[in-house]
């Protein structure tokens, strides 16, 4: 183990943020300029500036939405 329990929450957000932004911001850099010269450095930049965006919603927002899906979710028939 890496990080004690208590970092939970931050390990979380760092990695999901991580793994949202490299994708989304590839995918939207691509369809927008395409894989021409100088991708990679646009590709770059977009995910700087959109990465510690997502790192502070996530880290914000996760445990929101975590308590309205469980309310959203009907619980299972006991029987």
């Amino acid at each position: 183990m890496l990080f004690p329990p208590r970092f939970a929450r931050i390990v979380f957000a760092a990695l999901m943020s991580i793994y949202m932004v490299t994708l989304m911001t590839f995918v939207i850099t691509w369809a927008n300029t395409g894989l021409i010269d100088g991708f990679v450095g646009r590709w770059w930049r977009a995910f700087y500036i959109a990465w510690p965006i997502a790192f502070c919603l996530i880290l914000v927002g996760a445990p929101r939405l975590q308590r309205l899906t469980s309310l959203l979710i009907k619980p299972p028939h006991q029987s």
